[in-house]
């Protein structure tokens, strides 16, 4: 099963290969979404120059140690029987590494939000992979081409759009209004004051990582999978 999944990687990559954006146009855009995020951390107070630059230095060596293995870990993801457990201790271990390293802060659930939100898009992803949705699209699929404008193709984007970010709102809340209680009473926190209650790491860090876990997966399978019942794909 792990061949068979980094073989498909292997072969995903060969026939896109010139299916791809100039690199030169890719880098621009990549270089200037990186300027935004780090000059507006400076402007908005959470980071100093040096937290930037430090982090801009081991963005690079996580990429340089990753890029190489990236199509192995997408098909062992997609497609090895226990990626979902991997996935799921991958990311709470780091969540939990990371709430361990000073006392509580913002960030710290900031962290715990990101990776659940990103092991619910991973779980997702294995989920749509063994029940064949959103198969990747064929080498004569591609390049796509863009569709003509129209009033019934914005009205139908429009409609996707507040679906989506509907239901995303509406699994969002009630998740909430789930998680925090019983997070509260599962550790003996009190859930009088929710805001004090939350600056405990034994409440934060599960509270927001099963919020927004259950989220990401939301995004990944669950709204793809209503769209197509309504026939909005």
């Amino acid at each position: 099963m792990e061949i068979k999944g980094s073989n498909e990687g292997h072969n995903r990559k060969e026939q896109f290969k010139e299916k791809t954006y100039p690199f030169s146009l890719g880098f621009i855009l990549a270089l200037c979404w990186c300027l935004l995020v780090c000059v507006s951390r400076i402007y908005m107070g959470m980071h100093s120059v040096l937290d930037v630059i430090v982090g801009v230095l081991y963005s690079v060596l996580i990429l340089l140690f990753f890029l190489p293995l990236l199509d192995l870990i997408d098909g062992f993801n997609l497609s090895h029987r226990y990626a979902p457990l991997i996935i799921v201790c991958f990311h709470l271990g780091l969540a939990l590494f990371s709430f361990t390293l000073d006392t509580w802060s913002t960030s710290r659930g900031d962290t715990a939000q990101i990776l659940g939100t990103g092991a619910g898009v991973a779980l997702a992803s294995h989920v749509n992979y063994h029940l064949g949705l959103l198969p990747d699209p064929t080498s004569e699929q591609l390049p796509y081409t863009m569709p003509p404008l129209s009033a019934g193709l914005v009205g139908l984007s429009v409609l996707r759009l507040v679906l989506g970010v509907l239901v995303l709102m509406a699994m969002r809340a009630l998740m909430k209004a789930l998680t925090l209680p019983m997070v509260c009473r599962l550790v003996g926190v009190p859930s009088t004051d929710m805001r004090k209650a939350r600056q405990h790491m034994e409440v934060e860090l599960p509270y927001r990582y099963i919020v927004y876990g259950t989220v990401g997966f939301g995004v990944g399978f669950l709204v793809p999978l209503l769209f197509s019942y309504l026939h909005l794909s």
